[in-house]
């Protein structure tokens, strides 16, 4: 049933830019609460307890989404509407660029205090200190990553596997969201669930960045910067993922990112990426735009590689 799960793919994808989020009964937030529920009894301070929280919750998600897909095989129209209904309740980037606009608006305006606030609603870093421009390099690596990693690897897992890829890859990322960080608590038990996301972004990441390349100049971007940019300094950041795209989006708007973040947790310094100027928040405005295209074309190629990988079964 290819074209059912192509067209379900695009209707997702419309879905999310007209309709954004679904407003009540998320199944990423139902997901979130059950998997908090789950840590209160399996929580160990050790990497196997939380490889077994990992894999319990993904393989039951992917359970559930093989068993749903299965219900609806004989019918490309059930298949289309399934499709559809999943992926857009697993795409963010309608979330991700209202976030992004609404931070643009605020440093444009001068309104840091109501910038900081926002920052919180795109990452976990704390911005109490942070300048109009510290709040912009923030908001663009945010922006280019997320896009991978809550508009393209949705996209490619449910292109590849349907259903099933789609809530697995969700599961896996939130997760990771969730316990996949480097607190005194999570370091430990969170490393399964790390290290799955990375597995599961490989391919996607670097899908993001080449077709951030080829997007570029539609928003008065450089794509042989691009391109440039990511090849020299992707290796630099410490994501095997995150580097790949914010290498190349540094490159297409010809601004600096990296530098020194803080955590609730802990603090780091990452290598500068790019060349040139800081962001501010005219850049900010051109990395949702650049953003927007990419999960566009994205949802095209998505749909394109279901009919291929259909006929090819």
């Amino acid at each position: 049933m290819s074209s059912g799960r192509a067209v379900g793919l695009l209707l997702g994808v419309a879905a999310d830019a007209v309709l954004g989020d679904p407003k009540r009964g998320h199944p990423v937030a139902a997901f979130g609460r059950t998997a908090q529920r789950a840590e209160s009894v399996t929580y160990r301070d050790s990497r196997s307890a939380g490889v077994l929280h990992t894999a319990g919750l993904v393989g039951a998600t992917v359970g559930l989404g093989v068993i749903s897909q299965r219900m609806v095989r004989r019918s490309p129209v059930a298949e289309a509407t399934l499709t559809a209904l999943t992926t857009w309740s697993v795409l963010g980037g309608a979330s991700l660029a209202r976030e992004g606009s609404a931070m643009a608006a605020h440093l444009d305006s001068g309104e840091l205090a109501a910038a900081r606030s926002r920052l919180r609603g795109l990452c976990g870093r704390r911005a109490d200190d942070l300048d109009n421009q510290g709040l912009a390099r923030a908001t663009v690596e945010s922006v280019a990553e997320n896009t991978s990693d809550a508009v393209i690897a949705p996209l490619f897992w449910g292109a590849l596997a349907g259903v099933p890829g789609l809530v697995g890859y969700r599961a896996a990322n939130t997760l990771d969201a969730m316990i996949g960080n480097r607190s005194s608590r999570y370091r430990a038990f969170g490393w399964g669930a790390a290290r799955l996301d990375d597995l599961l972004n490989l391919l996607p990441a670097r899908t993001t960045a080449m077709l951030t390349v080829v997007c570029a100049p539609v928003v008065g971007g450089s794509a042989r910067e691009s391109g440039r940019i990511r090849r020299r300094d992707a290796s630099a950041h410490p994501s095997p993922n995150a580097g790949q795209v914010e290498a190349a989006f540094a490159g297409a708007l010809r601004i600096r990112l990296g530098g020194r973040i803080d955590y609730e947790h802990a603090a780091e310094t990452r290598p500068v990426l790019g060349e040139g100027r800081t962001a501010d928040g005219g850049d900010v405005t051109r990395s949702v735009e650049l953003s927007r295209l990419i999960g566009t074309v994205g949802g095209a190629l998505a749909a394109v590689t279901a009919l291929v990988v259909g006929r090819r079964r």
